[in-house]
């Protein structure tokens, strides 16, 4: 009987007297610890106290199989499991085609125009670039040679930027890039709006340098953006500004690997015309080169800090099929522009 001491327990074994609830919560826990159980209501009484949870399980790390820190494996985690690691594989992906891509672009931008610069032939830009080299048009072509060498710059800049190892390892470098490429993403936009609406003779018509503009705001608004939050130490908000500026740097570069990649499809030029560089093909191109990888952006970072495993799983394979379309551009556009002028 509860109360007396030489009351027998079960199996005729004597027990520790239970002469109030708290004795009663000290047994059952007793029992609980000894039988790996998660510490919880008394059958027939009242809840454990959270704070005398909290210290059970602080001073029995072990005592308990089950823990809010180490919550049981369910089968409906395997799918939450899976999509995390098809988006992270994904975007492993999307770097390494656009990183390949845009290393060759490098190549290129150093192997054709830094060339013929150092061999004193700027005019040889009108080769690749209608308008580009203009004899006695001193400011404008320095803008331009400007353009150049940072597009140069920030193409390896940007990929630099985007190496976790980088940003773990060696901190300051990962700032001091971060800082170059933000002032040379700013002036190559500056000097490109100057060049299209200033100095003209760009290629395409007004809706393409309409289009190009605003891939040009695009990336001073996200460069100020990623700069502010960094200033203010928001560092989620920095890196997703930070990826959303590098792929408006990039836009130009999506340009031309879709263009490439329309043409390889196509087996020629078709929806515009070569000689004007005008047409609906270029329009509809020009707004996803520089609007599709945004909203990718966007949905990417929504996707991963969801708990959806079919969103991740949507996302990875959206990202999957884009990086697979970019690698075909990458192809066409070293085979046809780039290697051929190294």
């Amino acid at each position: 009987m509860l109360g007396d001491d030489r009351a027998p327990l079960v199996g005729g074994w004597r027990g520790p007297t239970c002469k109030s609830r708290h004795s009663s919560v000290r047994l059952f826990r007793s029992f609980a610890h000894a039988a790996r159980l998660p510490p919880g209501p008394i059958p027939g009484g009242h809840a454990l106290n959270s704070s005398v949870v909290d210290a059970h399980a602080a001073a029995h790390p072990h005592a308990t199989t089950f823990s809010s820190a180490h919550p049981p494996r369910t089968a409906t985690q395997a799918p939450g499991r899976f999509g995390a690691a098809a988006l992270r594989a994904a975007a492993v992906l999307w770097f390494a085609v656009t990183a390949a891509g845009q290393l060759i672009f490098a190549g290129y931008i150093a192997g054709f125009y830094g060339r013929v610069t150092l061999a004193g032939r700027p005019e040889l830009w009108n080769k690749v670039m209608p308008h580009g080299y203009v004899s006695g048009d001193t400011f404008f072509n320095l803008v331009l040679g400007v353009h150049l060498i940072f597009a140069f710059v920030i193409t390896l800049g940007g990929l630099l930027q985007l190496v976790p190892a980088i940003r773990r390892r060696v901190p300051a470098l990962h700032r001091w890039t971060g800082r170059a490429y933000l002032v040379a993403a700013a002036i190559m936009a500056a000097g490109g709006l100057l060049m299209i609406w200033f100095r003209g003779g760009a290629p395409g018509d007004f809706a393409g340098n309409v289009i190009i503009s605003f891939n040009a705001l695009l990336i001073l608004a996200c460069a100020a953006a990623a700069w502010r939050h960094a200033r203010s130490r928001r560092v989620d908000f920095h890196r997703r500004w930070a990826l959303r500026l590098f792929v408006a740097v990039s836009g130009v570069w999506f340009f031309r690997v879709g263009l490439m990649f329309w043409i390889a499809v196509n087996r020629g030029p078709v929806g515009f015309d070569p000689e004007t560089f005008t047409g609906p093909a270029l329009i509809v191109l020009g707004l996803a080169a520089y609007l599709l990888p945004q909203g990718m952006v966007g949905l990417y970072f929504l996707a991963q800090q969801g708990r959806n495993a079919r969103a991740k799983i949507a996302m990875a394979g959206g990202l999957t099929f884009l990086s697979l379309t970019m690698a075909v551009g990458v192809v066409a556009a070293a085979a046809i522009m780039w290697l051929p002028r190294m």
